[in-house]
């Protein structure tokens, strides 16, 4: 079991579809070579979207129980409504693909190989809210292929508003949807608003109502159009209805996308034997504002998000990362860290020296650990001294990692203190972006 995660590159491995016996779901359309589906064959695969989907989709959408796949999970019909409110005052759709986080790898694979789902989720979105604008929100990599299904749909398909292209900011927190709206004004690109302020479907891009979803939450919706909220709740649970994408490191030789129904323990998704589930240290769920959970517990529980907060953690993103014997946890733990507090907005205490004070003391516990007088009482502390107090939520989801981290590994850092840090030879495992993508500002494709 091995497999460090790429960054950068649409991913290679897929899972299949859920089966001959179920209904497709959203990579049922991928294309035996991985190339991107052209909208011929989208059509040939899906059909139509049902003509001129306005506000009666909105009850539909709400029934159905979709939940936003961009790590929140917000109730998709919620924002929908709130925004159809405001319907005179020329609400905005954005479709959200920046995809920062480095463990997850779902979002490329929409963009670059189903385009035509996407923008079919977002021309649904746009005439159900009355949407006068849509715009995708996109990373440098992925305005190519959008532009060509842009280009497709032009003349083939009674799309309501033709939509734009705004490059995302390559790093940790453009995808915020505060800072998703901040790059599509053109100012602080990448930067998110304080919390508290008013949120963005009352008041977002040029201070219009606005709807930002990530593009896996619109690949949904294009199928929920189609087929109802009865077919899309075939799956899943009453309370976490329907599939979800979730990209797998370290059960295969590279990370896989596979797609799943929710409440489905992981366990029978990942089909680990026994002696391959003794060589997993720890689980992360969510990425790297998510948490840590044993190996058993992980395994056992049931993939949702409400399952995985009972637990301390998330689903976030849709990321699982299992963690090989031979890598140090401590180590792994240091290291994103330290990508974390590089990737903060730069804006508050609590990301400014919060995440500076975390990132030194969990590199002192990994590679010297007799610099640390207190032993582990000080790491609590500062997490305690962090929550809650962050002009957005990027330092809590730092102190999750590392809080839950510490609880899964508990036996790990008692053996630093008392013995030192790990010799292992074993590679860096966790994804990190490479060193300086922060300085891509983003803004108006050309």
């Amino acid at each position: 079991m091995s497999g460090r995660s790429t960054v950068h590159s649409p991913p290679r491995h897929t899972s299949p579809p859920l089966g001959a016996d179920q209904v497709p779901r959203l990579l049922a359309g991928l294309g035996a070579g991985g190339g991107t589906v052209s909208l011929a064959d989208h059509l040939r695969q899906w059909g139509p979207l049902p003509p001129s989907p306005g506000p009666s989709v909105v009850d539909e959408v709400v029934r159905s129980g979709l939940r936003g796949r961009g790590g929140a999970w917000f109730p998709v019909g919620a924002k929908w409504r709130a925004v159809h409110r405001s319907i005179l005052r020329r609400p905005v759709v954005v479709a959200n693909g920046a995809e920062g986080e480095p463990a997850s790898a779902k979002d490329r694979l929409l963009l670059h190989q189903l385009p035509h789902l996407v923008l079919d989720g977002a021309m649904v979105a746009a005439r159900a809210v009355g949407a006068s604008q849509v715009v995708l929100h996109l990373p440098s990599t992925a305005v190519g292929p959008m532009e060509r299904a842009v280009g497709e749909r032009r003349d083939a398909v009674d799309d309501p508003v033709p939509p734009e292209i705004v490059v995302a900011p390559d790093r940790f927190i453009a995808g915020q949807e505060s800072a998703v709206v901040a790059t599509v004004n053109g100012r602080r690109p990448g930067i998110p608003t304080f919390t508290g302020a008013v949120p963005v479907r009352e008041r977002g891009v040029d201070g219009r109502p606005t709807l930002v979803h990530n593009v896996e939450s619109l690949a949904h919706v294009a199928l929920v159009a189609r087929f109802g909220a009865a077919w899309f709740r075939s799956l899943g649970t009453p309370e976490s209805p329907g599939t979800t994408l979730v990209t797998v490191t370290g059960r295969w030789s590279e990370p896989r996308i596979l797609e799943v129904p929710l409440g489905v323990r992981l366990r029978d998704t990942l089909a680990l034997a026994a002696d391959e589930e003794r060589r997993v240290q720890g689980v992360l769920l969510g990425g790297y504002g998510g948490g840590w959970l044993t190996t058993g517990e992980a395994l056992a529980m049931p993939y949702t998000e409400e399952d995985a907060r009972r637990r301390g953690s998330s689903i976030g993103a849709g990321v699982v990362v299992l963690l090989p014997e031979g890598a140090c946890p401590l180590a792994e733990i240091s290291r994103v860290v330290a990508e974390l507090d590089d990737e903060g907005a730069g804006q508050c205490g609590p990301c400014v020296n919060g995440l500076a004070a975390l990132a030194r003391l969990t590199y002192q516990l990994a590679f010297d650990p007799a610099a640390l007088g207190d032993g582990l009482a000080s790491v609590p502390i500062l997490c305690d001294l962090i929550d809650g107090r962050g002009a957005c939520r990027h330092p809590d989801g730092a102190t999750r990692f590392v809080r839950t981290g510490l609880q899964v590994f508990a036996d790990h850092a008692e053996a630093h203190l008392r013995s030192g840090p790990c010799r292992s030879p074993f590679p860096p495992f966790l994804a990190l972006p490479p060193p300086g993508r922060s300085s891509e500002r983003g803004g108006r494709a050309r």
